[in-house]
């Protein structure tokens, strides 16, 4: 039976997909159900129908799981943050380590892969230390403040979010009453005017210190001084102790007389006059208190302002970047570099047991930040370059800075190839991956593992509970001459004018699907390519005698896998 959109039909969900849909089958068609969990029977609204694979919405549970759970949010169905708060978190875990895992069997090709169990929280709620909340109107012109529903910019009013810091609630509360109280516009996406586009809210875990800023579409806002005011609970005064509506200048509570509100230590607005969809702009001001909060991690303290990248959950950065340093096997005599240094994160933290540590990243405030963070912290055996990483690099390595080990933690797109290759040109001892994004990972650990580097452990850590988003840490070692099994070889046995004969069609087909997800290739796509590489075709192989002759030529992705398994087959 076709399906037709809004047929009503019942499946049961065997698999989860990247975005955090349950995945199952009607009668051999593949269905993507949000809100759906492993084990669940439904059924499902079909709203949108492709090829091959379709989407539904979920209408009824007709049996539930054994892993399906009440959420925490009341609002976890509409919003788009926590993809998988209906599943228990040990079914989360479980989840995160299958999806590692068969990321990098799929992609890198690694079949005898052991991941070890994800590293979980004790307590999975109110763990991120940063939230950026949009803020609107809704269709009676009240002010919402919350969180984007899945796949839209409709905002979803809420401001008391499972997993984001229990202060917030309070802070968001205070900025509506002075954007009620004050008549202050608020941004519209349709018209690119109004003033408040969004919240951002910044913690330190282990400080306390929380810092609120706030975008504007503009220079400044209305009432500064009523908007500190009702975040700090402070009156303002001037040195002639007459109450002022000016904060410019009041930069710490000894500027202020009144009780302050726990833990706000920074009042500031970013300024965003861009139509875009990217949050923060790159400018900021500081309204009052400092333009920075301090966190620590592993006994590195921190300065973060709203720009600076910082992991969101701290109690999992720590075991996160406890275990990069564990793989590290730092003795105190080692060279480390770290490539995509940020703000010098893990280069402060190797930098505690390596004898020299250099850091680059590219973009030229967070090294400013890392070099602070170094001197606050006393470290000057750790170096920071801006540039790209694998430009940088060579130039470490010609001024004797050769690696020991080497340290990436690249955006969620992984690593250059640049930088891949300079890594292997290097040979460090040992390379530590860590990434945000497992597919990503799989890719780039099968650069290197064809380059003379074995992937060793590989340790997944649950970094953002709910979601399908899963860290992961990994150790790579060079492989030693002595790792290699010894072979003799008798050339005259070698029949060297062979190649051709070394995989049939068949078997490069099986290879290509087997590694590019599924793959297919026609014989002539193979016979195109084999014969581009100067591997002599069979006599009876059907190629057109004019080289114009009118016939598919070979795709340039389906040409790079074809050239990869002749490879394999050692016929080229």
């Amino acid at each position: 039976m076709a399906l037709e959109k809004n047929d009503i039909v019942r499946l049961t969900i065997s698999d989860i997909g990247t975005d955090g849909e349950g995945i199952g089958k009607v009668d051999g068609y593949t269905l993507f159900v949000k809100d759906a969990v492993i084990g669940d029977t439904i059924t499902a609204r079909v709203i949108k129908l492709k090829k091959n694979y379709g989407y539904g919405r979920l209408m009824e549970v007709i049996e539930p799981s054994k892993d399906r759970v009440e959420p925490v949010c009341p609002v976890a169905r509409q919003c788009g943050g926590c993809q998988i708060q209906q599943m228990s978190y040990d079914a989360q875990l479980d989840f995160k380590r299958k999806l590692v895992e068969g990321n990098l069997r799929r992609i890198g090709g690694f079949s005898d892969i052991d991941v070890l169990p994800v590293i979980g929280m004790e307590e999975p709620y109110h763990y991120r230390n940063k939230a950026q909340y949009p803020v609107g109107r809704d269709k009676d012109g009240n002010v919402v403040i919350g969180f984007y529903a899945g796949r839209t910019h409709c905002i979803i009013d809420n401001q008391d979010c499972a997993i984001g810091a229990r202060e917030n609630v309070k802070i968001l509360t205070a900025i509506r009453d002075y954007i009620n109280e004050n008549k202050v516009s608020v941004y519209d996406e349709n018209t690119g005017k109004g003033a408040v586009r969004h919240i951002l809210i910044r913690k330190g875990f282990h400080t306390g210190q929380v810092m609120v800023c706030i975008v504007v579409n503009g220079e400044s806002l209305p009432h500064e001084d009523k908007l500190v005011a009702k975040l700090t609970g402070l009156e303002f005064y001037n040195e002639t102790d007459e109450k002022t509506n000016s904060v410019e200048g009041l930069e710490t509570a000894d500027s202020v007389k009144g009780k302050a509100v726990p833990n706000i230590s920074s009042v500031m607005i970013n300024i965003n006059r861009e139509n875009t969809n990217v949050i923060l702009g790159d400018r900021c001001r500081t309204l009052w208190g400092k333009d920075y909060i301090e966190d620590s991690i592993n006994g590195i303290t921190f300065q973060i302002s709203p720009l600076s990248f910082y992991q969101v959950n701290p109690v999992q950065t720590e075991k996160l970047y406890g275990k990069a340093l564990e793989f590290a096997g730092l003795t105190g005599n080692e060279v480390v570099w770290d490539m995509y240094c940020g703000i010098g994160t893990i280069s402060l933290i190797m930098a505690t047991r390596a004898k020299k540590v250099y850091g680059v990243e590219i973009v030229p405030a967070a090294i400013e930040n890392a070099k602070n963070n170094a001197r606050i912290n006393g470290l000057d055996n750790a170096e920071f370059y801006v540039g790209k990483s694998e430009e940088i690099a060579p130039k470490l390595a010609e001024q004797g800075a050769v690696p020991d080990v080497i340290v990436v933690d690249p955006p969620r797109k992984g690593c250059d190839e640049a930088l891949l290759d300079t890594i292997v040109k290097m040979q460090p001892e040992r390379v530590v991956y860590v990434s945000c994004d497992s597919a990503t990972l799989a890719r780039d650990l099968k650069y290197l593992a064809a380059r003379g580097y074995e992937v060793k452990t590989v340790q997944p850590v649950d970094q953002f509970c709910h979601t399908v988003h899963v860290e992961s840490v990994v150790l790579l070692s060079q492989q030693k001459a002595d790792d290699y099994l010894e072979v003799e070889i008798d050339l005259d046995e070698l029949d060297a004018t062979s190649a051709e004969t070394k995989a049939t069609y068949e078997e490069i087909k099986k290879y290509v699907a087997e590694h590019n997800d599924g793959m297919k290739v026609s014989n002539l796509y193979i016979a195109q390519v084999k014969k581009k590489c100067g591997i002599e075709l069979g006599q009876n192989f059907n190629l057109p005698k004019s080289e114009n002759a009118k016939q598919p030529q070979c795709p340039k992705e389906k040409e790079d896998a074809i050239v990869e398994a002749l490879k394999a087959f050692q016929m080229i």
